[in-house]
């Protein structure tokens, strides 16, 4: 019995010693099915990864760039962290810049259901990347965490179309949207008073 634990204890040294000499850890098997998703990318010529940190694929940036749509000539930039669950648990998916968009809140929070409720160890980083590329071709007012821009989306196209375009030039706040909702409730109050309602 102990000739057996010593031997145990040897074969653990042993691959403790090639571990560290040869000074890089075994990977994980979220660090294997991420790389072999980099691998099979296969991003749409409107999208771009890039890569802080080259010796951590498990944090990295995707750039979208919409060529059609409301967002067309905006960059928008969106950090990636794969954790070590990765792919029992989704990526965890942060927005970098501040854009008007229904399915996008201020902090940054993506609402997108492969990213929640409905993620699968079979879906990819490719799968995520091009829902998220869809997002910007078609914004989804019925799922909504920018309740806001989702009633404008709703209620009024071509409004939220100039509501993008002035985010985009970075002229636009929820300030904005919350002052005119305060105008247009003030105007129906002054004809209710007045007797014109």
């Amino acid at each position: 019995m102990i000739k057996l634990f010593s031997l145990k204890q040897q074969k653990k040294d042993e691959v403790a010693v090639g571990a560290s000499s040869a000074g890089k850890s075994k990977p994980t098997a979220a660090q294997l099915r991420l790389t072999k998703d980099l691998n099979e990318l296969q991003l749409p010529k409107t999208c771009k990864t890039e890569f802080p940190d080259p010796n951590n694929l498990l944090k990295f940036k995707l750039i979208i760039s919409p060529d059609e749509g409301y967002y067309v000539g905006g960059v928008f930039t969106f950090s990636f962290t794969v954790g070590l669950s990765y792919p029992h648990e989704a990526p965890k998916v942060k927005c970098e810049t501040k854009v008007y968009h229904p399915n996008i809140d201020l902090e940054g929070n993506v609402c997108l259901n492969i990213l929640r409720e409905d993620w699968k160890p079979v879906l990819t980083i490719n799968s995520v990347i091009y829902g998220i590329q869809y997002l910007f071709l078609e914004p989804n007012p019925e799922d909504p965490l920018n309740k806001e821009a989702a009633e404008v989306l709703s209620t009024n196209r071509r409004q939220f179309a100039q509501n993008v375009v002035r985010s985009m030039r970075g002229g636009y706040s929820i300030a904005d949207e919350v002052c005119r909702k305060m105008v247009q409730h003030l105007g129906t109050v002054l004809l209710f008073i007045t007797g014109h309602y």
